[in-house]
Parts: structure tokens; sequence; C-alpha cells
């Protein structure tokens, strides 16, 4: 095909007789036939080189780079722990192996509240008082991804800008891919290479609010409720299932007029801790105050923090929970895999849409087809 012939390709299908330069649709070579992109201009004699493929480094120079603190080795290390191409999935897990032994030196901190609490805001003013302060920050922002493109907007980095700039702070935003929480076996492994890479403090912002932030509260030290006050009614079914997880509650955007409100909130939420079961034994939550854009009462809420990692570390509590966590990491592991290992059966493949389809058309029950899918499973007939 010739020059002209792929012009004429692209062309519309329709052109209105003599439009002239008001309805026009020209087509550029590009880069590669030398063409620089721009209207208007003419070709250079410049060759086209191709970018050179990114060499795959070996899992010593993965190891090296994390622990030297490479922020661009960490970040291919991470993309390597959120593959789901089995090849990287075995690399990862190698890089794990010989990391494992320099993890676990940091104080995890999972922030979680309804949309519109000022998260983010929050977390970059914290960011930055505990980079001045001369600790390592990295945040893990999951984003949540959408159930019809699967894609995630990953903005964080976007509404942390003077912390996505501060060297001592690393951003990693990361789509849910549609899990429940936001919260996946990605996201325990990524906290594990931040750790190896010298970052003493982690914050993992989470998506939403409700019974999926169970997971939260399995792989993080303290857990923080950010609220705001005038939510009306849309907090109480929220309340049940988060607020006997966490081990404090903060009310956000207590300044100017809102300030006298945010105070009341707070009584109010202690007069409900006092009657609930505290989330960490030997810990009392309660409720505090802060506003995160002038920055009021934020350092109020981390002295609160090394409080508590003081209080459980000398109970013997702290160490025990990461224990018990690392045991429902692998439980949570075991069901994924048995959950995939079924999904991907042939058999259940080829023969599940009939089963769905006579569920539908009500000739069989809903339990009955489960039976019928495991029995196909499990290589047995009836």
């Amino acid at each position: 095909m010739n020059t002209e012939e792929k012009k004429d390709r692209w062309k519309p299908e329709w052109i209105p007789p003599d439009a002239g330069d008001a309805f026009t649709t020209e087509v550029m070579g590009g880069i590669r036939s030398g063409h620089d992109g721009m209207p208007n201009q003419e070709k250079t004699e410049t060759p086209f080189n191709s970018r050179s493929i990114r060499r795959q480094l070996s899992v010593d120079e993965y190891v090296q780079g994390v622990l030297s603190e490479n922020r661009v080795i960490l970040s291919r290390a991470i993309t390597l722990i959120e593959s789901n191409l089995p090849a990287h999935m075995e690399l990862a897990q190698e890089i794990l192996k010989k990391l494992l032994p320099h993890t676990g030196k940091s104080i995890r901190v999972g922030i979680t509240g309804v949309p519109g609490a000022g998260k983010s805001t929050f977390i970059e003013n914290l960011g930055c008082q505990l980079c001045d302060k001369g600790h390592k920050v990295a945040v893990l922002a999951v984003d949540p991804s959408s159930t019809v493109t699967k894609g995630s907007i990953l903005g964080d980095k976007t509404r942390m800008e003077q912390l996505s700039r501060n060297p001592r702070a690393y951003i990693r935003p990361s789509p849910s891919s549609g899990t429940l929480g936001g919260v996946t076996r990605k996201s325990r492994e990524t906290i594990l290479l931040c750790e190896a890479a010298g970052y003493d403090v982690l914050l993992i912002e989470t998506v939403g609010v409700g019974q999926s932030e169970v997971t939260v509260r399995s792989m993080v030290d303290f857990f923080l409720l950010l609220m705001i006050t005038g939510a009306g009614d849309e907090l109480q079914g929220m309340k049940k299932g988060v607020i006997e997880l966490a081990d404090a509650i903060v009310i956000n955007k207590a300044d100017g007029d809102n300030k006298q409100k945010a105070l009341m909130a707070k009584v109010d939420y202690d007069r409900i801790l006092h009657f609930l079961r505290p989330a960490t034994e030997g810990w009392v939550t309660k409720g505090h105050t802060c506003s995160a854009s002038t920055g009021e009462g934020v350092d109020d809420v981390w002295r609160m923090v090394e409080k508590f990692h003081q209080i459980t570390t000398e109970s013997g509590i702290f160490e025990r929970r990461r224990r018990t966590q690392m045991l429902s990491w692998v439980q949570s592991m075991v069901q994924e895999y048995l959950q995939a290992l079924f999904i991907n059966h042939p058999e259940v493949i080829n023969k599940k849409p009939q089963i769905e389809q006579n569920v539908i058309d009500g000739k069989i029950s809903a339990t009955m087809a489960v039976k019928k899918l495991i029995d196909i499973f499990e290589g047995e007939k009836r």
C-alpha cells in the first residue's frame, strides 16, 4: 500500500462537496516516517531509533536495588508483585524470599473513612510532618477499579502533590482490581517491599467503608477511622462494621465554624466507644479532632500512634498481632488459590454455562447447581 492509499484509508467515509479547508482530514506519517508530528512541518532526515526494551533485572539486582533504597527498582519490584503473569509472580516470590529478613521494622497505619472525609489531605499533612521529623513514609493508596472497564484513575499523586515531591516519601497508587475493600495479597506484599526499602512508616489508604475493612484490620498495626461532622444518616450503616475495628476515631475538618460541631461529635463518639469492646487489647479507643487543611491536631494524632506502639510493644500485643496477621495471610491466600483453581478448571468452564442457564430457567435450585459444579470439580459423577 503506497502513501496516497494509506491517506485515503484514514479519510472519513463522507466529505461534503467543495468543503475545502473547512472539512479536512490530514494524515501525517508520524515519527517513523521522519515527521515530527507537528502540523505544517516537513519531514526531517533524522533516522528513527526505536526505544530499546528495558533490560530484565535478576533477583539479586532487584534485592540490592530495594535494599539500597532505589525508588525506580522498588517501583519495578512492586509492578512484578501486581502482575498476574506466572513468570512475574514466580520472580516476585524469589525477591520477597530474600527480602523477608529486612521487613517488619515499621509502623503500619490503616486509614479509612467516608468519601469526602479528607483522607488524602490528612495523609499528605501527616506524611509531610513525619518526613520533617526524619521518618521515611510510604503511602499505599488503593484506588477503586471500575466494575465496567476495570480501570482506575490512580490520582493520589495528584492529590498529594506536596508529599509526592518529598524525597523521604514514596506514594504508590494501586488499583483495587475489584477486590472488596481494595486490599489484596498484592497490597500485603507491597508493604514488605516498602519496609525492606527502609520506609519506617506505612500509611495504607483504603477504599470506602464497611465490613470489607476487616481485611484492613488484618494487615495493619493501628487502624484509624476518619470522620466528618454533618454527614447525616449515611454514617449509620457504616458505624456497625467499622467503629468496633478502629483504634482511633478522628473527626476531620475541625476548623472555622465547624470546630464546635467537631468537638460535639467527638463527645458523641466517646460515649459510643465507652460501650464497645476495644479493637486492641490494653488500648482504649477514643475520639479526636483535627484539621488536615490547617494542620491543627494532626501532630497529636501521630503522638497517639506512637503511644499505642509503645504500650502494645511493652505488653507483647504488637508482636502477637503481627504473628496472627501472618497466619491470616496464609489462610486468605489458600482461599484465593482454591477459588482460582475451581474457576479455571476445564470441565467447570465447559459445563458452567449450561448449569447456570438451568438455574435461570428454574429447572434446578441454586444449591443443586453448586453441588453439580463441585462434583464436576472433584471428578465425581452422580
